[in-house]
């Protein structure tokens, strides 16, 4: 115990510097920026982002990045409640009480019951992190390729039971990143793989391009394409009386604990995150509710636990990244990217080799939490002015943006054009009910299971058996195995499609 506040005051030490207070306050901006205006998203914005990171302390970098990240759960939840429309996915099902709620005349109470569950649930998910963290790496650096191969075949298991939607879909969808990650040419042998003879192909698809395109590109050709401009239900009272009465914060109370444990949990397995954490918290609350039929109606509870999961969960994903090196989620794969791009191997090792980052970051955590309340309650008005920019004058701006953030990466034309065509396969993946997310983990744990598998079969001189002589490894991939038949049984799969189908009664 000695050791952890050892490392949390060492942690503080770091995240208090000037340059690294500057770059949670960015981080915390942009994020609270991106959850307000639909359209773009955290995984767009990070991996724009990602080039300017090269001119970056790594630390400072990281910190950014991860502040946008939960700082979008943050500003999510402002346009769910005055605008209908979510900012983030991870809002989705607050928009369905809060914006009653603001009908009501009470957008006050749901913006602050909104913040004050997500300041709660960030915090008791950094307390979190920095508890389970070297426990766990400790666990990690008994890990040999055998059982890392394991573990990443596990954990894009979980990410197929924990997508929305059909399990074939998902499966396709896993399949197809783990074919975009052998694009290129072969690491050991030099041999091109798929690149159709084509030289800009040689050193594979870049991560952003693919993120950039399959998220950001076609989350706007789906909003234009759902006509979002008309959709459009800004809230035009005066908001006021931003501080919740004492029965809101009585009827909150139970939801944002409850929300929080859920998020926790939810956060740290690999496919979960902060999308199923919220749907799963709303579909809870109204479970357990004595009366289901006011949820729709502008319960408070619908407001507070969603906002609590989706921000426990959004922080706890980084226990996978820091202390095994496996990213959970889409944004944190793009995590991965960044520490590639400064020289830093993710695995259990950065904690050990790298406590500036890791405890830095951990402590920047609370410190952008206590930044993103300052930011979004007395703010809210400047937020909903930007909400009512046309976006036929915010989806070109985003657009160009985006482009010219995806051709300075390599200075390449390319790019640019290629973040283009997967605008197109994503657009037409959202119209037939493909979640993209698994694409995008199969994509960026590709690499990491060709390396281990080779690894192990080197070690074991091609015997395909290490996988099960090995305990862990072999209760790893029966683990993966029982969850998969498990998943297909009608009965279970009935049960994870009520968790999203709930909300939308």
């Amino acid at each position: 115990m000695m050791d952890i506040f050892a490392n949390l005051a060492h942690g503080f030490a770091v995240a208090l510097s000037p340059i690294n207070l500057l770059m949670c306050l960015i981080g915390a901006l942009v994020g609270t920026l991106v959850g307000v205006l639909p359209g773009i998203g955290t995984i767009a914005t990070v991996a724009m982002l990602l080039p300017i990171t090269f001119g970056l302390p790594p630390v400072g970098a990281l910190i950014m990045l991860a502040g946008i990240y939960y700082g979008a759960q943050y500003g999510g939840s402002t346009t769910s409640i005055l605008v209908n429309i979510p900012g983030e996915a991870t809002s989705v099902v607050t928009a369905i009480d809060g914006h009653q709620m603001a009908k009501q005349g009470r957008a006050g109470p749901a913006l602050a019951i909104a913040a004050i569950g997500s300041f709660f649930a960030g915090c008791v998910a950094t307390v979190l992190i920095a508890v389970l963290g070297a426990p766990l790496t400790k666990l990690a650096l008994a890990f040999g390729p055998a059982e890392y191969f394991s573990l990443m075949v596990l954990g894009l298991i979980f990410a197929v039971v924990l997508a929305k939607g059909s399990v074939l879909k998902a499966i396709a969808m896993i399949v197809f990143g783990l074919l975009l990650s052998m694009v290129g040419s072969d690491i050991e042998t030099g041999a091109s793989r798929m690149a159709f003879n084509i030289p800009e192909l040689a050193d594979g698809l870049g991560f952003a391009t693919v993120a950039m395109g399959v998220f950001g590109f076609a989350e706007i050709i789906r909003n234009l394409d759902a006509g979002a401009e008309m959709n459009r239900d800004l809230v035009q009272q005066k908001i006021t009386g931003l501080m919740p009465t004492r029965k809101d914060l009585v009827d909150s109370t139970p939801p944002i604990l409850r929300g929080t444990v859920l998020g926790s949990i939810l956060g740290i397995l690999p496919g979960g995150g902060a999308v199923i954490a919220s749907f799963a918290a709303y579909t809870l609350e109204k479970k357990l509710a004595k009366d289901p039929k006011r949820f729709g109606r502008g319960a408070i509870e619908g407001v507070a636990a969603p906002e609590s999961a989706n921000n426990a969960a959004a922080q706890t994903s980084f226990i996978p990244l820091l202390t095994l090196g496996i990213p959970p989620n889409a944004v944190m794969a793009l995590m991965v990217g960044a520490m590639t791009i400064h020289g830093i191997v993710p695995g259990p090792q950065v904690m050990q080799k790298q406590p500036d980052l890791v405890w830095g970051m951990i402590a920047s955590m609370w410190i952008g939490n206590l930044m993103l309340i300052i930011i979004n309650l007395p703010l809210v008005g400047i937020w909903v002015r930007l909400l009512r920019v046309p976006y036929r004058l915010m989806f070109p701006s985003i657009v160009i943006f985006c482009a010219i953030g995806i051709y300075s990466v390599n200075n390449a034309p390319v790019d640019v054009i290629l973040a283009g065509v997967f605008g197109l396969v994503g657009y037409w993946l959202i119209k037939h009910d493909f979640e993209p997310a698994p694409l995008l983990l199969g994509m960026v744990l590709g690499p990491l299971m060709e390396e281990n598998l080779r690894r192990a079969l080197l070690i074991s001189r091609g015997d395909w058996s290490v996988f099960l002589t090995r305990p862990l490894s072999a209760v790893l991939l029966a683990i993966s195995l029982g969850l998969l038949v498990l998943t297909v049984l009608p009965t279970l799969r009935a049960k994870r499609d009520e968790v999203f189908t709930e909300s939308e009664n």
